[in-house]
């Protein structure tokens, strides 16, 4: 096979006439002078920075802004806070997806749709509203439960370390449930039956059979909470921040706004970004070591589908229990958000002459912050999808069609933001853009927020594309080419329009997080550039609640629009 596209690719370039620049050299010159632009260059100057004082090669800062006492309680918070958090959100995203995938409880089609909901919402927005339901005395849960029991103080506070991992492993557990229900209901069936034929009970099947091929699922659950939780920014921003529990994310952004422009601030930023990459680095390598033993073959030739296992006396139980669950994590926190946006000033009991809409006033209308904050985050998503439609795409095309050497450079250098966390990315950004690199600075404009955008996002196109093309036979091409079309005619014309339905799809991948980030945009935003996620949060923290909440009404409420078109899009291409 590998001669075949040898043959085919050589047979291509002589079609091109023997010019000196064909257009696939071309592209694939373009791709690596906008990667080592885009990604390179901020990796690079966080190393620098680090490592150098200006005059000379320096690692004693390193090492003494890593055993600064808050610097190592903020290692230690990111730490626990990331463990406990990935073990339990493991934990409940399993239990639910063996529930639902594997056995005969009712509902499901509800309680699926109850699992999508945190992947609409972001983060930052999820713990603004558990801190209002459980912030010490001022929580509204709280307040309600010391009125009825008679309580001398509030029985909950969420703004500590514990009350962070409870809003991470409700808001990412559905991250490890949709990896393993997939496997699940895609297992072979023939596996767990020759063992209940043997005499295994039920729970020993799962122990030893279900469970362990699973394995591969599991762990890409685990990875993308453990890598989302160490480098979220929102969740212990929101919740730490009032009783100065820090995280790495939320410390590297404190080391920046305490510099105040400083040299030397700067750089103690810089030390512990390369701290919070290392540890996200031994997360991907332990990852590829759990995988890379033994071997995990689920799905076989048959086209059948595992039988459903009768939960019996525990299925309304369970069913009840689910049920009560997902609407306390899912259903409750969002009522609190669109209740608050209504009340009069944050704080007043929920009586219906405590309720307004003086609050959407302030935020719709004169409000120059937010119609800013608007306009920007629109124009960074549309911008962001669309540059990241068209280099993620001419990437999967370099990658997987013209094949150059060093095409595993490429895609790696494409891949390689998506696992830098937001903090990391925008002071690279912060560094690479103000005046450094010949003379362009960015800082403090709206155009910083989208280069980190693009070199952050470019992955999910990147994927989407190359899905695509890897389906389209490379015959194609040629037959256009040898009947007389061009290079670019034959992809005009034959490769993009069969793989349109990706594109957009990709397109909306990158639309939708745009809209709602937060931990990028913190550290990169201007006087003028802030996006709806800063807006809601400098609310927040300024100590506007209620206006805030109104603000996050009409943020979820576009993503929920923006998500209904993208499963449009999704539908006309699986039926295309």
């Amino acid at each position: 096979m590998s001669m075949f596209k040898r043959k085919t690719n050589s047979d291509l370039e002589r079609l091109e006439g023997g010019k000196l620049m064909s257009l696939d050299r071309f592209m694939t010159l373009l791709c690596y002078l906008i990667l080592v632009t885009v990604v390179i260059l901020p990796v690079f100057m966080i190393i620098y920075y680090a490592f150098w004082d200006g005059t000379k090669i320096d690692f004693q800062m390193f090492f003494n802004v890593l055993m600064q006492k808050e610097n190592l309680a903020a290692m230690r918070n990111t730490l626990v806070i990331a463990v406990f958090s990935t073990l339990l959100a493991t934990a409940v995203g399993v239990f639910f997806a063996w529930l639902l995938g594997r056995s005969d409880i009712p509902l499901k089609g509800v309680m699926k749709f109850l699992f999508s909901i945190p992947f609409m919402i972001p983060p930052f927005l999820a713990a603004m509203a558990w801190d209002m339901m459980f912030s010490g005395r001022g929580g509204y849960v709280n307040r309600w439960l010391m009125s009825v029991f008679n309580l001398s103080k509030a029985p909950f506070n969420i703004n500590s370390v514990l009350g962070i991992i409870v809003i991470e492993v409700v808001y990412y557990f559905p991250f490890v449930y949709m990896q393993v229900v997939s496997a699940l209901e895609r297992m072979d069936p023939t596996l767990e039956e020759s063992a209940r034929i043997a005499g295994a009970k039920q729970l020993y099947v799962i122990r030893k059979i279900t469970l362990p091929l699973t394995i591969p699922a599991i762990s890409s659950g685990v990875l993308l909470v453990l890598i989302t939780s160490l480098s979220n920014y929102g969740i212990p921003a929101m919740l730490g921040f009032s009783q100065n529990i820090f995280t790495l994310p939320t410390m590297i952004v404190e080391k920046m706004n305490r510099a105040g422009g400083s040299f030397e601030g700067i750089r103690q930023a810089t030390a512990l970004s390369i701290v919070l990459v290392a540890v996200v680095s031994i997360a991907l390598l332990v990852q590829r070591k759990l995988l890379s033993v033994g071997r995990y073959d689920i799905i076989k030739g048959k086209s059948m589908r595992p039988a459903l296992i009768k939960l019996r006396t525990a299925k309304y139980p369970l069913l009840v229990f689910s049920l009560l669950f997902l609407t306390l994590v899912v259903l409750a926190p969002l009522a609190m958000i669109v209740l608050v946006s209504f009340i009069k000033a944050y704080g007043l009991n929920f009586a219906f002459e405590n309720f307004t809409l003086a609050n959407y006033h302030r935020i719709l209308v004169g409000n120059k912050m937010v119609t800013d904050s608007v306009g920007n985050s629109l124009f960074l998503g549309f911008s962001a999808g669309i540059i990241c439609l068209f280099l993620g795409t001419m990437l999967a095309y370099v990658i997987y069609k013209v094949r150059p050497k060093g095409k595993g450079i490429l895609e790696l250098l494409a891949v390689l933001p998506y696992s830098l966390p937001g903090t990391v990315l925008a002071i690279g950004c912060i560094l690479a853009w103000s005046g450094v690199f010949m003379g362009i600075t960015l800082y403090n404009t709206i155009w910083i927020i989208l280069v980190a955008y693009v070199a952050r996002y470019l992955t999910y196109t990147l994927k989407s594309s190359s899905a695509a093309l890897q389906q389209v036979h490379i015959s194609l091409e040629e037959a256009s080419r040898a009947c007389g079309a061009t290079h670019l005619e034959s992809l005009r014309d034959i490769t993009l329009p069969l793989i349109k339905p990706a594109m957009v799809s990709g397109f909306f991948l990158v639309f939708l997080p745009a809209m709602r980030e937060l931990t990028t945009s913190v550290l990169l935003y201007g006087p003028n550039s802030r996006t709806l996620g800063v807006a809601i949060y400098q609310l927040r923290i300024n100590g506007q609640i209620a206006p805030a909440a109104a603000l996050s009404v009409i943020t979820i409420l576009l993503i929920i629009i923006c998500n209904n078109v993208v499963k449009h899009f999704t539908k006309d291409r699986k039926g295309s």
